[in-house]
C-alpha cells in the first residue's frame, strides 16, 4: 500500500491488481525475449558439438539415415543437450528472478505492460523469493494450468505461485 500525502491528508493508496491476460500476455513476450538469444545459442552449441563429433560427414550420402551413431557422437549429443540445458536454467533463473527482484520489480515484458511484482505489503522482492515464485511457477503452476486459473478466484489475483511465495502482481 502505498502513502500519498495530499494537504496535509494522508490517503493510503489500494494497489490494482493485474488480471490473468494482462500477465499473460506479460509471460508470451518475456518467452520472446529470453525464447529468442536462447534458441541462437542453443543452434550454436548443438553445431559446435555435432560438427566437432562427425555427425555431419556424409550427410549427402543416401545411406546416412540408417548408419548407427558413434559413440563420440553419442557423447556429443549428451553433452550438447546438458549444457543447452543448463545454459536454459541459468538463463531462465537470472531473467526471471534477477529482473523481479531487482528495482524495477518486473520483467521486460510485465515492465512493458506497467506491470510490477511486489510481497503482500508492496515493497520489492528478494531475489531468493523470486526465485521460489519461479520455481513454485515452474513445477506448481503449470500442472493442468489450475495454478493460473485459480488467479481469477483470488481477492488478490494472485495465482499459485504467487500464494506460495506471498507475493502480488498489481500495476505500476
Amino acid at each position: 500500500m502505498e502513502l500519498l500525502e495530499k494537504n496535509d491528508l494522508i490517503v493510503e493508496k489500494e494497489p490494482v491488481y493485474a488480471g490473468f491476460w494482462k500477465r499473460f500476455a506479460a509471460y508470451i513476450l518475456d518467452g520472446i525475449f529470453l525464447g529468442i538469444p536462447l534458441a541462437g545459442i542453443t543452434v550454436l552449441v548443438f553445431l559446435f558439438f555435432f560438427g566437432a563429433t562427425g555427425f555431419f560427414e556424409g550427410i549427402d550420402d543416401p545411406d546416412y539415415v540408417d548408419q548407427e551413431l558413434t559413440n563420440s557422437q553419442l557423447i556429443g549429443m549428451f553433452a550438447a543437450y546438458a549444457i543447452v540445458f543448463l545454459i536454459n536454467l541459468a538463463a531462465s533463473i537470472l531473467y526471471y528472478a534477477g529482473f523481479q527482484s531487482s528495482k524495477m520489480q518486473a520483467t521486460p515484458g510485465k515492465r512493458i505492460l506497467g506491470l510490477k511484482v511486489t510481497d503482500l505489503n508492496g515493497n520489492r522482492i528478494s531475489f531468493w523469493r523470486a526465485l521460489g515464485r519461479l520455481l513454485a511457477m515452474s513445477f506448481l503452476s503449470s500442472i493442468l494450468m489450475i495454478g493460473y486459473i485459480i488467479a481469477a478466484f483470488t481477492e488478490k489475483k494472485q495465482a499459485l505461485h504467487d500464494l506460495i511465495a506471498g507475493t502480488i502482481v498489481v500495476k505500476r
